[in-house]
């Protein structure tokens, strides 16, 4: 395996990493997009490394597939400020990504695949439904809800996994925690600027107020190259039965696969689901069968000829 430093070029330059596996150029790639907030080259927070991205393109790697991962805008080498930038902002920087994966000679740019985490999935299934020349996409932990709806249904799932204590003083203080997040979303609605402060935090307004008004299903409706959708049966950021609208919207072939245990971040979790076993989680690698899964499967997409076995 060998990792290449390279540029995204642009209005908004984002600097990222292309990883080529030991094999005879050019190869084919898979085009990594990570989940929400200012997260790295890698999925990695400067609170929480998730390592999604790094993980799979060592794991693509070994299987024979290039990939291309980079820093979101105003993360890490990349310039500029990540509250300032939206939704459709990250589509368009996923898109520029392929234009310069493609353009590489180590690269077969008949042969690439779009895979995405979390927001990461949204933006891969938003570009995959422009038309990008891409040969199928992996949806991880994908969400097939309308923004708005799915944070209010992430705040009725958050709820009654929080420590005692916390639940204790919001039934002391009478607060509603789904109510609570529907007020802030009145308030981030009403804004105007990319950034606003609300309940005196500084927020990323404009990504808010475009990622309540998206309804991902649209995008899925127009795919018509094969899909992968995993998800987990533990993820309380995204509804598990959204395998099922992702297998009714996508036009072209689809596999989708539940995995019992699995939570957001991509590990298993025994028990009880609770964000605040996230901490323990990411102290393990990403689950070793999702890997697996995910390389075979584009191992087959840019193979086409190669016969492929589907649960879909």
């Amino acid at each position: 395996m060998r990792e290449v430093p390279l540029q995204v070029p642009g209005p908004h330059a984002l600097a990222g990493t292309l990883c080529l596996p030991d094999a005879p150029l050019p190869v084919p790639a898979v085009l990594l997009a990570s989940g929400s907030g200012p997260l790295d080259r890698d999925s990695n927070h400067r609170r929480a490394r998730f390592d999604v991205a790094r993980q799979l393109a060592h794991a693509l790697a070994d299987g024979g597939i290039a990939s291309l991962r980079y820093d979101k805008r105003g993360v890490g080498e990349s310039p500029g400020d990540w509250r300032a930038a939206g939704l459709h902002d990250g589509t368009d920087d996923l898109g520029r990504a392929l234009e310069t994966l493609r353009a590489r000679p180590e690269i077969d740019a008949g042969r690439i695949v779009l895979a995405g985490h979390s927001e990461g999935a949204i933006l891969a299934a938003a570009l995959a439904a422009r038309g990008a020349p891409v040969a199928g996409v992996v949806l991880l932990a994908m969400s097939a809800t309308p923004g708005e709806e799915l944070l209010r249904w992430q705040a009725r799932q958050i709820a009654p996994t929080l420590p005692a204590p916390v639940r204790g003083l919001l039934r002391l203080l009478r607060v509603d925690l789904e109510q609570k997040v529907a007020a802030n979303h009145d308030r981030i609605r009403r804004t105007t600027t990319d950034v606003a402060r609300i309940g005196g935090a500084r927020i990323n307004a404009r990504w808010t107020r475009e990622f309540m008004a998206h309804d991902p299903r649209e995008d899925l409706r127009r795919i018509t190259v094969p899909v992968l959708a995993i998800t987990g049966g533990k993820d309380l950021q995204v509804k598990p039965e959204d395998l099922d609208v992702v297998a009714s919207c996508v036009q072209g072939t689809v596999e989708t696969r539940l995995v019992p245990d699995l939570t957001h971040t991509l590990r298993r979790q025994p028990g009880a689901a609770a964000m605040g076993a996230y901490k323990e989680e990411l102290r393990r690698p990403v689950d070793a069968e999702l890997l697996t899964a995910v390389v075979e499967w584009c191992g087959g997409a840019t193979h086409p000829t190669v016969p492929r076995d589907t649960n879909t």
